[in-house]
This record gives structure tokens, sequence and C-alpha cells, in this order.
């Protein structure tokens, strides 16, 4: 069976690996279109990835708290292990910064400039009626390229509220998981102690035995050599 520290060292290069497949994820948008449903599922699965992966830190963080408690370590090792978590936490802020940014231009190619307005009301200055019109039928094409921007965006937030709604599910399953491994470590726990106090009972009771047989032998001595004296 590994020993706590062997397991701390396999969560963490489970943890290190994760980091690179969201690390080439972010490098992989760049041959996606600049925005869509299809970008904004990319985005949405990297930032569920992202999630997984934070909270693999606060628990490899815990772990490497308690793990001196467990095992002999030496402060060194500890130390290096710090470093080695703050290292991928430095990654992990890093990603999440560049996730962000994604996210931004993703919004803004969806629902464009605010200096939209300016231009409208510059462009329509100077212009008679024919041209008002033409500009007016121009406009209300522009609009409805607008509003199917704007439907693709109610479909990219539908896939946002799914991506959370599992990302909940996700937490909820990994609060369970901790809730189970806490229970049967305390389980083998109160079976170990059992075990101990057991022991320590059997333990008295062969140490008893055994004084009581040494002052037999004792006595069978003395009587022995009194009858020999005696005789």
């Amino acid at each position: 069976m590994a020993s706590p520290s062997e397991l701390w060292m396999q969560e963490f290069n489970e943890a290190s690996k994760l980091g690179d497949e969201i690390s080439n994820m972010i490098s992989g948008k760049n041959s996606l279109p600049q925005s869509g449903p299809e970008t904004q599922r990319h985005l949405s699965a990297i930032r569920r990835k992202a999630t997984i992966l934070t909270t693999k830190l606060d628990s490899l963080q815990s772990l490497l708290s308690a793990l001196p408690g467990k095992q002999p370590i030496s402060g060194k090792e500890i130390n290096r292990r710090q470093e080695m978590l703050k290292n991928l936490s430095t990654k992990v802020n890093q990603m999440s910064t560049a996730l962000n940014m994604a996210s931004a231009a993703n919004r803004e190619n969806l629902l464009g400039s605010d200096s939209k307005t300016d231009d409208i009301i510059y462009r329509a200055s100077g212009l008679d009626n024919q041209g008002l019109v033409g500009f007016q039928r121009q406009t209300m094409r522009e609009q409805d390229e607008g509003l199917e921007k704007l439907d693709e965006t109610v479909t990219s937030t539908k896939h946002i509220a799914l991506a959370v709604n599992e990302e909940l599910t996700l937490h909820t399953r990994l609060l369970d998981d901790l809730d189970e491994h806490v229970d049967v470590t305390n389980s083998r726990m109160q079976r170990v102690q059992r075990n101990l106090a057991f022991l320590n009972k059997r333990t008295k009771s062969g140490c008893a035995c055994w004084i009581f047989l040494v002052i037999a032998i004792v006595i069978l001595i003395v009587v022995v050599l009194v009858l020999i004296k005696y005789l």
C-alpha cells in the first residue's frame, strides 16, 4: 500500500497533467472562430477543467499540511512541495487570466462597441429624404444582423448556464466523495484502536501469567530445598 507521501505525489502529478491539458486547450482556441457557440463551448470546457484543478490544489494544500502528522517527513521536503504547489498555482492564475481575456474578447465580438450609436448619428446627418430612407433600410439590415448575433449570445449564455450547473454538480460530487473518505478513514481508525486495545489487554494478561509462573517455580524450588535439608 502506498504511503501518504507517495499518494500526495500521485495527486500532484495528476493535477500537473490537468494543468498542461488546460494550457493546451487555451492555445488551441486560436484555431477556432473568434465568436460563436463552438468557441463558447470550448471556453466552458476550459472553465470546468480549471475549476477541477483549483479544487485539486486546495485538496493538495490540505493534505500537505496534514502530512507531517501521518508519517515522518523533513522540513526541507515540505518546503520543496510547497514550492511545487506555489508554481502550479501561479500557472493556474496565469491560465485564468488568459481565459478571462479570451471570454471578454468573445463577448466584445458578439455584442459590439458602444461607439456604433455615435457613428449612426454622424452618418445620418446631412442626408435628404431619399438618403434617409436608404440609410434606414441599411440600419434595419444591420439591426437584423445584430439580432442574429444576439441570438448566438443567448445560445452561448445557455451553454454557460449548463456549464455552471455541471460545475455545481461536480462540486457536490467532490464533497460527497470527501465525506465518504472521511467516514472510511474514521472507521479504519476505530478498528485500529480496537485492535490496539485488544493487543494491550492480551499483553497485560500474558505478563501476569509469566509472573505467576515464576513465583510458582520459586516456591517449588524452596519446598524442594527444605525437603532435602530435613530429609
